[in-house]
Formats: structure tokens, sequence, C-alpha cells
């Protein structure tokens, strides 16, 4: 049966997995959001993939297919925990694509919505539930959170889709 799984790429190889997977007649998604990148004097504005080295991928692994993922140029490995390979649920990859806007960037909610000191809890990825202070914007899509972990506050770099107000 076929279903949504997380794939790793190689460093910033995630458009050349999606393309090896096309050609062996996946389908693949790689989310995409809207990166200012500076460079010497000049500041632009590229599309940029939302999870760096990760992809999805449609696959029906217990009949074959995990061989032919797993082996793509620009695929490291599938995400798996042991010998156990998660599948990603259909919801989760229908709201990232629901977010999506007209040129297929998602969109992510606005950080000139905060202001430094705002109590914020973390609403998706590895950090899922910590709530923070908001600090700053880093980018035009990633701020800065200030988070209590391990006894110690660590700034961490977040996508600011993944905050809610907690206050």
């Amino acid at each position: 049966m076929n279903a949504w799984y997380a794939v790793y790429t190689h460093a910033r190889m995630e458009r050349w997995a999606r393309s090896n997977l096309w050609e062996r007649d996946f389908e693949v998604y790689l989310p995409l959001y809207r990166k200012q990148r500076r460079h010497a004097r000049k500041v632009d504005w590229v599309s940029a993939p939302l999870f760096s080295r990760y992809l999805f991928v449609r696959a029906d692994l217990e009949a074959g297919d995990r061989q032919a993922v797993a082996t793509a140029p620009g695929v490291a490995e599938l995400v798996s925990f042991g010998s156990r390979t998660p599948k990603v649920d259909d919801a989760v990859i229908a709201e990232i694509r629901r977010r999506e806007d007209d040129n297929g960037d998602v969109r992510l909610c606005q950080a000139d919505q905060l202001k430094a000191g705002d109590l914020v809890r973390l609403d998706s990825g590895a950090l899922q539930d910590k709530t923070g202070l908001f600090l700053q914007t880093s980018d035009a899509e990633r701020v800065i959170v200030l988070l209590e972990l391990l006894g110690r506050q660590v700034k961490v770099k977040v996508p600011t889709a993944s905050l809610v107000r907690a206050g």
C-alpha cells in the first residue's frame, strides 16, 4: 500500500534527489519556502527547502520500493528508527500543501505579529510543545526563540510557522 515516507538527502541535494525519484515514477513532495539570501552586497529572495535535507516520497515499501527509493542519487537514506520506517500521515502532507501560495511556496506566519518577550510554543518539529520567549526574527521565515533545555537557556532558530502564542 502506498504511503508517505520521509527521505533524508545528501547536503543541498534535495532537488536532485526529487528529480531522481520522479524519474523512478514516485510521487515526491519537496516543500519550499521563500528565504532571504545575502551574498556579497546583494540581497534577494529564493525558494529553499522548508526542511533542510528532507523530502517526502509516496511509495509501497512492502512491495519492493524500498531499494528504488534508498538508492536514488541524492538520497542518503529513508528516515528510520532501527528497523522501523514510520509513515508520514497524509494529513501532515495535506496541511503543508494547504499553506502553499500561488507560487508553490509554503506561507509561514508573519514574525511581525510577535514582539520580543512574547511567550510562544513550538507547534511542530523536534521541540514540539516546548515554550519559550520570542527574541527576534532571523530572516523572512525563521525566528530566534529562547528555550530552557537541560537546565540552560538556549537560543534556537526555528521556522516562524512552527510558533503559536502561548500567553
